[in-house]
């Protein structure tokens, strides 16, 4: 400790000298900062208050907001739409149709079948025959594509049609 009061001692001339010299520097540097500072300050002021004394801060906030909003209403109406797909999967999606002659001594193609499913395949056959005195309806249901009833060609026909896409092909 006696070293160091020494050393001031002998060299006190020259720490004066060193710590006005870095007092100058500092107070130079603070003036310089300063001046860079204001020159912010008044640009910031000039940029907010903008174009007929309009804040652009304040725009920028509740434009802020307003994207918040909307990035809410885009996930609840993602959120909707998954919903939606969910429920439309299981909704009467492919329809498959043929009209045909049940009966070789009609001539008329009033009788026939058609094929409602979901997008999983499954859902019901409809068919309903013809003749002159009679007309019969029933319907099989069908799962994956397929029935445990016995099908007519023309109930797999509607099926196979509502499968592929190709609904109101007719079989003349």
């Amino acid at each position: 400790m006696e070293n160091i009061f020494e050393i001031i001692g002998l060299y006190n001339a020259e720490i004066i000298i060193g710590m006005a010299l870095l007092i100058v520097i500092l107070l130079v540097s603070y003036i310089i900062l300063n001046v860079k500072v204001s020159k912010l300050r008044k640009r910031y002021k000039k940029l907010v208050r903008g174009k007929n004394d309009v804040d652009i801060e304040e725009v920028l906030l509740k434009y802020g907001e307003e994207i918040d909003q909307l990035k809410n209403q885009g996930a609840e109406f993602n959120k909707s739409l998954i919903d939606l797909n969910d429920r439309l999967s299981s909704a009467i999606q492919k329809v498959g149709f043929i009209r045909y002659n049940a009966f070789e001594d009609m001539g008329y193609d009033l009788s026939f079948s058609i094929a409602l499913l979901d997008d999983q395949l499954n859902g019901f056959v409809i068919t309903s025959i013809y003749n002159k005195d009679q007309s019969i309806c029933y319907a099989k249901p069908i799962k994956n594509g397929k029935s445990i009833y016995p099908l007519t060609v023309e109930e797999m026909q509607s099926i196979d049609r509502a499968i592929k896409g190709n609904m109101l092909i007719e079989n003349y």
